[in-house]
């Protein structure tokens, strides 16, 4: 079944939420999210590609990625995770950011609430991204945000699909 993600836009919570179903066990989804190996297969939208420098998914660790574009440039972006609740939920906080992951404060900050359930073998993911402000939620949808962040996931599907067990 071709399953589509429900984008959400909040301006007075200035957040974002999505809402994605994949037809996979709950373990297989964790762990495209939680391991740099998986996601750098699956994060960017085609023919973009993520490419993990360093990752330590634990309370208080960090993935610090490049996003690189077809022509090689592209941006550096660094998450620092908050709280993880193994197989159910974690936050982070991720922001634009220099090779060493000095942050770019030119650009938007994002606080991420993912969690994960999973009922008759489909495993639904809610991200819930909040902005300090209006405008930093805006320039982020004005970067294309959504339409990359359906491709991204469409590639985790795809991912999925490969890996389910029969």
């Amino acid at each position: 079944m071709k399953r589509e993600a429900v984008f959400s836009k909040d301006l007075q919570k200035k957040m974002i939420t999505v809402v994605r179903e994949f037809d996979a066990p709950l373990n297989l989804v964790w762990k495209a999210w939680t391991d740099s190996d998986i996601l750098d297969q699956w994060w960017a939208p085609k023919p973009w590609k993520a490419e993990t420098k360093t990752m330590d998914f634990r309370a208080g660790g960090h993935w610090l990625y490049f996003m690189k574009g077809p022509d090689g440039n592209g941006s550096w972006c660094s998450v620092e995770f908050g709280t993880i609740t193994p197989r159910k939920s974690y936050t982070s906080s991720t922001a634009f950011c220099d090779e060493a992951g000095n942050k770019n404060m030119a650009f938007p900050m994002m606080e991420w609430h993912n969690t994960f359930s999973e009922t008759g073998g489909v495993t639904s993911v809610k991200v819930e991204i909040s902005f300090a402000k209006e405008a930093d939620l805006q320039a982020i949808i004005a970067m294309g945000f959504e339409e990359g962040f359906k491709m991204g996931l469409g590639n985790l599907d795809e991912y999925l699909q490969m890996h389910v067990p029969a």
